[in-house]
């Protein structure tokens, strides 16, 4: 099976441009519907978070933003772990022998979605009509290092992958075990239980 950083990149910037046009959904099989299930989290904690943030929507919006926010930012990780798990079905990472990446290949792709998001929306904020000449010209600074990052990370994940099948590097696939979504780990969640 073969990885390709910048595909990996392009999927994701091409999807946020069209999910703000359609309904976000993800789409197709195998590795890279794992990187659009990924990405299609991530776009949508993006916009719950906006809403959480907002005070002019009374409690029960920002209520049920937060919980959503739990349940994307979960599926989200578990996302990352399926595709630390298929890269490493495909290429064997070795145990040893070679230096052991702290970031794996589906933390950085993560990053990238994120990324991917931050230019979408910089862009918006570089060329809206609404805002002021100054704020419009300090966005677009900003999204000239927002591309460099995304290119720079993107650089990064096709080395480290390569790096991994010409065995020079290696990484472990890594578990957030994710507490505060668990009734039997948080203890907000089962003293009440525990109590009755």
């Amino acid at each position: 099976m073969k990885f390709s950083a910048p595909e990996i990149a392009g999927l994701q910037a091409g999807l946020t441009a069209r999910w703000h046009e359609v309904t976000p959904a993800a789409a197709g099989e195998g590795f890279l519907l794992l990187v659009q299930q990924n990405h299609l989290r991530n776009f949508q904690l993006w916009h719950e978070e906006d809403v959480a943030r907002r005070d002019d929507l009374g409690f029960e919006a920002v209520y049920r933003a937060k919980r959503n926010i739990d349940r994307f930012n979960q599926e989200r990780n578990n996302f990352i772990e399926a595709l630390d798990q298929t890269i490493a079905a495909a290429l064997q990472p070795p145990e040893s022998g070679c230096p052991r990446n702290s970031e794996t290949p589906g933390m950085i792709i993560d990053r990238l979605s994120i990324l991917a998001l931050k230019e979408y929306h910089m862009q918006e904020e570089a060329v809206r009509a609404s805002a002021t000449p100054q704020h419009r010209e300090k966005c677009a600074e900003k999204l000239v290092r927002i591309r460099r990052q995304r290119a720079d990370l993107t650089g990064c994940l096709g080395e480290l992958l390569d790096d991994v099948v010409a065995r020079r590097r290696t990484f472990s696939v890594y578990y957030q075990f994710k507490m505060y979504n668990d009734p039997a780990l948080n203890p907000q969640l089962y003293r009440g239980r525990d109590a009755k």
